[in-house]
């Protein structure tokens, strides 16, 4: 007997023809037409159909009980099919095998899930639960496959650009100023801890002290932070890279630039494309995608990650009403949205707008409908034909379109706007799928004003995705504000040492950027990095501005600063959030849908019921004991 079914990379059973040949996978259905048992089994290549006889009477017997997900081999002739029979909508529509002799290899229970793209869809917990049985179906053992391919493009990109992979520690040291670390009790040391690392961030950096000219891994990051639609929860997959001797973040943002886009295109079949021409003015010669600076992006977006393939910018309308009568208007700020066939709102949908508005911490939310001619509005009235003019001018509004105004502090207008802004795009469905839209956004503060009662909180609970040294407490007490590092202190301000020298007020330390950038994808972060700050004397500058001594410094970095005081050459690095890129490439809905194990939105291995309690003895002999939550 001849076993003629090698695996192949792609399904070309049609060369079989004639020939005898053994398969193997699960039923898939089962049809029985009394004289005859057709069987479609599939496997991750896809489905053959059996076609059983009764003159195998043993084969028939068997194929009379076999039910959906039942595990069979079969040995036949592969044959084709009657030209009436034959099925265009399946690669192998055109062929059957004529089984010979057909085994059951195991059984299978009634099933709790949906194995098939069609028919009922199954709830998220329960596909969690059973996720064994949910990656059979063909959606995901193609997401499976892709996956591996698109991490064979990253690994080629990076090994053919001379770049060195390096694995580092899992079990590291606490960085405990960043996200909650998941932390390892040591068995051998008790009272001290391990913790799973955040980001490889000091060992890429200690091996470019080392000598390694450019280093990279997919690296797993373990962060302790609630996980939400992009975002995991406890670990991740990161593109991690550094490169020595680079003192512009623009050399690291031009080696990764065709990657990304090669990503977005080859791989994911989509089109580049800018749909604001805003942002075009900040595309420099060398290069199709914009540089824009951080305070310009929360100026004009109010967001530092804006969604690029739709305009809407955020209009300033603060001088033009200045002397204005209107109350509300009688602000520090005063911005507006043009939105583009906004008049076609209803009045229930504008007040949910409202509502949402209220939600971020507006009062309200006025608009100005413009229809036939004229203005239609609440707080018309209220407004000299001059200031109704100006804002039509200034916004660029047409007949058709609504006009939505914020009022209030800098910051909050910015927050409340840049929300609405990603909502609006939303409901007329601007976020076209087909394409992407890509954008640094660089020159972050180095410094900022910490609000102690309220960012640590948010740092230390809902850190974002952003790559991350260690940072600091500003010491600040409850509600006090005070200088603290923007983002961490590891990266290296624009200017060095001389510009943090010449800073001797707060506003001149605040006017400080790092060279730091984000790379963002269609509204995603995808991606952090920075220029490192490799020089100890400018690392003590740096806190001390912030009323640090050298002591302080030494004890809490002393083993980045000895590194560094043995010849550190300039480098610089980023790292690309993998899950959050492949999602967006695949129109995924969630970031789950494109993992093969994850934990539900509450952080919980349903299918490995994670986490879960250890045996006393555990707990013994690691030096730790568990305390009931109501102690």
């Amino acid at each position: 007997m001849v076993v003629a079914m090698e695996r192949k990379k792609s399904l070309e059973l049609s060369e079989y023809l004639g020939k005898k040949v053994m398969v193997e996978g699960w039923v898939n259905s089962r049809r029985d037409h009394g004289g005859l048992i057709f069987i479609d089994l599939r496997d991750d290549q896809g489905i053959i159909q059996l076609v059983i006889t009764p003159d195998t009477k043993d084969s028939f017997k068997l194929a009379e009980s076999v039910r959906d997900e039942y595990v069979l081999k079969a040995i036949g002739t592969m044959r084709e099919r009657a030209e009436e029979l034959k099925n265009p909508h399946i690669k192998t529509g055109d062929i059957e095998l004529v089984v010979e002799e057909l085994t059951l290899l195991n059984r299978s229970e009634p099933l709790p899930v949906n194995t098939h793209d069609d028919g009922p869809e199954t709830g998220e917990e329960l596909r969690l639960k059973y996720r064994y049985l949910d990656l059979r179906r063909p959606s995901m053992q193609r997401l499976i496959k892709k996956r591996s391919e698109f991490y064979q493009i990253l690994r080629s990109y990076m090994i053919n650009h001379g770049f060195v992979e390096v694995t580092t520690p899992i079990l590291a040291n606490s960085s405990p100023e960043g996200a909650r670390d998941f932390l390892v009790p040591s068995r051998l040391k008790s009272g001290l801890f391990y913790a799973l690392p955040q980001a490889p961030q000091q060992f890429k950096q200690l091996l470019m002290v080392g000598g390694v000219p450019r280093y990279f891994q997919i690296a797993p990051c373990f962060r302790d932070e609630d996980p939400r639609a992009d975002r995991l929860y406890g670990d991740f997959y990161q593109l991690d890279l550094e490169m020595a001797f680079v003192e512009e973040g623009e050399t690291v943002r031009k080696m990764t630039e065709p990657l990304m886009k090669s990503l977005a295109t080859d791989f994911g079949g989509k089109k580049i494309e800018l749909g604001s021409e805003f942002a075009k003015q900040f595309i420099p010669d060398d290069s199709d995608i914009p540089r824009i600076p951080y305070n310009i992006a929360m100026d004009v977006y109010g967001v530092d990650k804006p969604d690029l393939r739709y305009g809407m910018e955020m209009i300033d309308l603060t001088d033009a009403l200045k002397n204005t009568e209107f109350k509300v208007f009688k602000s520090p700020c005063v911005k507006a949205l043009c939105v583009k066939n906004g008049a076609s709102l209803t009045r229930s949908q504008i007040d949910n707008f409202t509502d949402e508005a209220k939600k971020l911490g507006a009062g309200g939310l006025a608009y100005i409908i413009y229809e036939n001619g004229s203005e239609k509005s609440p707080i018309a009235k209220f407004l000299k034909p001059e200031e109704l003019k100006s804002i039509k001018e200034l916004t660029g509004a047409e007949d058709g379109d609504a006009v939505f105004f914020g009022a209030d502090t800098l910051k909050k207008v910015n927050s409340v706007l840049g929300q609405l802004r990603i909502s609006f795009a939303k409901h007329f469905e601007l976020t076209d799928s087909t394409k992407v839209a890509f954008c640094w956004i660089t020159d972050f503060p180095f410094y900022e004003w910490n609000d102690n009662a309220t960012k640590r909180s948010e740092q230390k609970q809902n850190a974002s995705a952003r790559e991350r040294g260690s940072g600091v407490s500003s010491g600040a007490g409850d509600g006090e504000e005070k200088l603290d590092f923007g983002h961490n202190p590891f990266s290296m301000p624009k200017g060095g040492l001389k510009a943090l020298e010449e800073a001797k007020t707060d506003e001149e330390k605040l006017a400080i950027v790092a060279d730091q950038y984000d790379f963002v994808m269609n509204g995603i972060e995808i991606c952090s990095g920075a220029v490192r700050n490799y020089n100890p004397e400018i690392m003590y500058k740096a806190f001390g501005l912030l009323g640090y001594d050298r002591a302080y410094v030494e004890a809490r970095f002393g083993g980045m600063l000895n590194a560094f005081k043995f010849g550190a050459p300039p480098h610089a690095g980023c790292a690309f959030g993998i899950d959050r890129i492949f999602m967006e490439l695949m129109d995924a809905k969630s970031i789950r849908d494109v993992v093969a194990f994850p934990k539900n939105g509450s952080g919980i291995d349903l299918m490995m019921n994670s986490p879960s309690e250890v045996d006393e003895y555990q707990l013994k002999d690691a030096h730790i004991a568990s305390i009931p939550e109501d102690e």
